[in-house]
């Protein structure tokens, strides 16, 4: 019998699903749905693990996890991850083809290393991103075409800004998230991601960019108000999530290269109840 592939444990795996917006949704869930997200969540972080640090090949690794999603739809998961996994699809009615983009994404993150347009960045967020939101729609019971639209938008802006927070990081590990036509307009180098602070043409560059994602945050908005009970408050907490986050960076005046802005736990409260409400 082949022995189980040696994957991260999923205590100390990956960046996806920042705490800041998972903290506050967190709050409000039964543990059934917790669980389930947990689930999700652990595996988007497994992925993102083997595709930024694994040793050795990387796409074989991201293959050997495709193989382990396999056998948890078909019972037969090897790995703790997968097995809270294949739990949580017979649990929800999770489908396979959300998991699979995440797969996907970080295969991509192996040969593909900037974006020429933000047009181009939101073709790769649809995989790595937006297959979340989908999936915890699923989880509630509340996935529609509708809502899942919504929340492209919404899962879409919070990529952007963890990728606005982590420009160095991503910079130094050589993926450049920031498009090249938007560092062509504004005057930034290569080396202005990786300075000791961030430079006036970074700072403008990062001020538009986080722009945009207000901008899909705004869209996705509405899928808050057309959830009812704690799909409303979860999704409630992501959008909230999101907005605390453009505050804290604005109030750092853009500079994400010092020390990474990030929001107060009361700043993300109070960020939800805004998005509860429709206010912005």
């Amino acid at each position: 019998m082949t022995a189980a592939p040696a994957f991260p444990a999923p205590n100390d795996i990956g960046r996806r699903a920042r705490s800041e917006n998972f903290e506050v949704a967190g709050l409000v869930l039964g543990p059934r749905t917790r669980a389930t997200l947990l689930a999700i969540y652990g595996f988007a972080r497994l992925v993102d693990e083997l595709g930024d640090a694994a040793e050795g090949d990387r796409l074989a690794a991201l293959d050997a996890a495709e193989a382990e999603l396999d056998r948890a739809y078909a019972g037969q998961p090897r790995n703790e991850t997968f097995r809270r996994l294949a739990a949580a699809i017979a649990s929800a009615d999770l489908p396979r083809e959300p998991f699979a983009r995440l797969i996907e994404a970080n295969r991509r993150d192996q040969v593909q290393h900037e974006y020429a347009t933000f047009d181009d960045l939101l073709g790769y967020c649809a995989l790595s991103a937006n297959p979340v939101g989908e999936l915890v729609l699923t989880a509630f019971g509340v996935a529609t075409a509708d809502r899942v639209a919504l929340s492209d938008d919404v899962c879409s802006a919070l990529q952007v800004i963890e990728h606005i927070q982590d420009v160095r990081e991503d910079a130094e590990a050589g993926r450049i998230y920031l498009p090249l036509e938007d560092r062509a307009r504004f005057g930034v180098a290569l080396e202005d991601l990786t300075a000791r602070a961030a430079s006036t043409p970074l700072r403008a560059l990062l001020a538009f960019e986080c722009d945009r994602a207000a901008a899909l945050l705004r869209s996705g908005a509405p899928l808050v108000a057309s959830l009812h009970g704690r799909a409303r408050v979860a999704v409630a907490g992501y959008v909230g999530g999101g907005i605390a986050t453009l505050e804290a960076i604005a109030a750092a005046n853009y500079d994400v290269l010092d020390v990474t802005p990030s929001s107060s736990r009361f700043a993300r409260a109070l960020a939800t109840v805004r998005a509860l409400r429709g206010g912005r």
